[in-house]
């Protein structure tokens, strides 16, 4: 049984290598917010409700050192349980979650921690979890790498602040799926720099109430986007606001 159980494993491997995925890393995963991924909204990215964010159930928090104080925020991962090392794995499937959490360093605290410092693990949604786990494991060793995230629509941008300090949560983000770098551009001004203060939450130190408002954003993988005029002129904290573009890569 072990045998076929690991002969499953690196026929899956070796299709995906044979389709030009990436190389597969070792981590372990658990789960977490109940059987509807209900509990698993909101979250240290900043995306609040997930199927408004574009991201759905299929996510997952993320330990320490894959979180990368936020700057994985919406990235996918491919994930299947490693039939070599346990016998609670569902052969042969697979997952890609999205990263919209951060999974506490100090999460099961047997065993140093599951999400402590150099430890890559997925406290994933249960949903997603159970597509490669048996419900009563708990927690599976599995293998991983980082793919192409694959969204419907066009990148969102969702407005928080104050007066004089515009606050923006870029969401559904295809292609590398995370930011690397972004502008905001208001009707009375050039382009502001922008930076990340939290998760997926990216601010301008500057007053742009009653202004309409582009932005550029440059995702990880290197592809810059130009969103001409998304938002209009009468916007208010608390809107989101979709364009009708999309990052490939």
């Amino acid at each position: 049984m072990a045998m076929a159980r690991r002969l499953v494993l690196w026929g899956v491997l070796a299709a995906c290598v044979a389709a030009g995925a990436g190389d597969w890393s070792p981590g372990t995963a658990t789960f977490y917010g109940g059987a509807d991924g209900s509990g698993t909204m909101d979250g240290a990215c900043g995306y609040g409700n997930l199927y408004s964010a574009g991201y759905g159930v299929n996510n997952a928090a993320l330990s320490q050192t894959l979180f990368n104080d936020g700057a994985s925020c919406g990235q996918c991962y491919l994930i299947m349980c490693d039939t070599s090392k346990s016998t609670s794995c569902k052969p042969g499937n697979t997952i890609t979650v999205t990263a919209t959490n951060l999974c506490p360093a100090n999460y099961a605290l047997t065993n140093g921690g599951w999400c402590g410092p150099g430890r890559p693990h997925f406290d994933m949604s249960q949903p997603a979890w159970e597509n490669i786990g048996i419900y009563q494991a708990g927690v599976i060793p599995v293998v991983y790498q980082r793919v192409q995230c694959s969204r419907s629509g066009g990148v969102r941008f969702s407005l928080a602040g104050s007066k004089y300090f515009l606050l923006v949560n870029i969401q559904n983000i295809g292609g590398s799926g995370s930011v690397g770098a972004a502008w905001v551009k208001g009707t009375k001004t050039g382009w502001i720099q922008m930076s990340r203060n939290w998760g997926a939450n990216w601010q301008a130190l500057s007053g742009l109430v009653g202004q309409a408002l582009s932005f550029a954003v440059t995702s990880t993988g290197g592809q810059y986007v130009h969103f001409p005029d998304v938002v209009p002129a009468w916007w208010q904290f608390g809107q989101t606001f979709t364009s009708n573009l999309q990052f490939s890569y």
